[in-house]
């Protein structure tokens, strides 16, 4: 039995045997002779989604950059690369993705496989950069798939969830480099957002709200603009009743912002912007729980005003909420499938008895609004309710059928959430 933690130190793997292949031919042999198999990235979830009681295959060796088409536009990667180092070597080269999740630590092929997502009205989650992908099946035989070639069966296949096999490589759409500049505002009323949630939202590339719900009001505005964007030098004292700050800020109260990009509207380069926090500093290991619930744009408000009536039993177990837009697509399992949508974000203090308890009310208060909890953080929502919010299931069974009839790639979280 593995002695492996996930990043948070809240999950441990329950697998027998972990193993660290470093070619693609590696990866098919284990999955040929393997029973139960699933991939492992950076382990930044914070379920079992990525568990399996018999061999993990660990990515960590596939960590390069394969191929730049500068002519196409795409970078192709292995499946474990960071987006930190692959942002590295793509501005170094010129080019930039249009997203990026708060933290550049995270893999690749895990966040695209999970709809991890950034921010940004137009901007779709990382998931929806993917062009093309390679992955081994069951059988051990490697497979690929285009968006251009293989229309529905790749958009069900991007968000696997891993459960169609191990992706050894993922060919993403690239653009050319660009610059970014970040402010901060303090204290925006939550009243501000009932008629200027569009304004608010799309008043740069990127926007993120950050909460404790001690108050009806949010603590920061991040605001993230490409240098080029109309309006991006002219930003003004107050924003919607919000004050310009002072000073760089993390977003929870307390903490040093030592490891925050760069704010104060000081120019960047993209990948030193887009997230929330920089490359060079390690993440806080185990000081967090996380939760996410995706709802659909037009109903936010709402949505945010029924969680701040559960302020007063947030606040206690809470480090701060963010709330981020998120652009709809056409991936099958994606948390923004057919809807442009809202996350409402939650760390947690590690205080899994409270949190497990108020799970369940935040839930029922976001009900009405059919939220889809991110597939790798907590949540308490049923299996049935869950299957409920994707209309697209029953073909996402189907092709798991397909390529994995044996269910080798199955594990405990799947056959809650995905198998009947």
């Amino acid at each position: 039995m593995s002695d492996l933690h996930n990043w948070a130190v809240n999950y441990k793997y329950g697998a027998a045997r972990v193993h660290h292949p470093k070619t693609v031919e590696q990866v098919q042999e284990l999955v040929n002779q393997g029973r139960n198999v699933k991939a492992l990235g950076t382990r930044h979830s914070f379920n079992d989604i990525a568990d399996t009681p018999e061999d993990l295959i660990s990515m960590e060796h596939f960590d390069r950059v394969l191929v730049l088409d500068r002519h196409r536009m795409t970078v192709t990667v292995q499946a474990g690369i960071t987006y930190g180092r692959l942002c590295e070597e793509l501005n170094r080269e010129g080019y930039a993705l249009h997203n990026l999740a708060s933290l550049p630590h995270i893999s690749v092929s895990g966040a695209c496989a999970t709809a991890t997502h950034g921010s940004g009205d137009t901007n779709g989650n990382l998931a929806t950069a993917v062009s093309a992908m390679e992955l081994v099946r069951a059988d051990g035989s490697l497979v690929h798939l285009s968006r251009d070639r293989d229309g529905e069966e790749f958009q069900g296949a991007v968000v696997g969830l891993g459960g169609l096999g191990v992706v050894t490589s993922l060919t993403l759409d690239i653009l050319p480099a660009f610059a970014v500049k970040q402010e901060v505002y303090e204290r925006l009323p939550l009243s501000e957002l009932a008629n200027h949630f569009d304004e608010i939202t799309s008043s740069a590339y990127s926007v993120s709200l950050f909460t404790d719900w001690r108050s009806s009001t949010f603590n920061q505005v991040w605001l993230k603009s490409r240098v080029t964007d109309s309006g991006a030098d002219k930003w003004q004292p107050t924003f919607y009743g919000a004050m310009l700050a002072k000073q760089n800020l993390h977003p929870v109260p307390g903490h040093s912002a030592e490891s925050c990009t760069e704010q104060m509207g000081v120019p960047g380069r993209w990948h030193e912007r887009l997230p929330h926090f920089r490359m060079g500093f390690t993440p806080s290991n185990g000081e967090e729980l996380q939760s996410e619930y995706l709802v659909p744009r037009g109903q936010a408000f709402e949505a945010l005003r029924a969680i701040d009536s559960l302020k007063q039993q947030i606040g206690p177990l809470l480090l701060i909420s963010e709330v981020r837009t998120i652009a709809a697509d056409r991936l099958w399992m994606s948390t923004a499938y057919d809807r442009s949508s809202v996350s409402i974000h939650f760390t947690w203090k590690k205080i899994w008895a409270g949190v497990r308890k108020l799970l369940p009310r935040i839930e029922e208060q976001l009900a009405p609004f059919d939220a889809r909890p991110h597939w790798g953080k907590l949540s308490k929502v049923s299996p049935a309710r869950l299957r409920s919010l994707y209309e697209r299931l029953p073909d996402f069974q189907q092709t798991l059928q397909s390529y994995d009839p044996q269910g080798k790639f199955r594990n405990a979280f799947l056959d809650r959430f995905i198998y009947l």
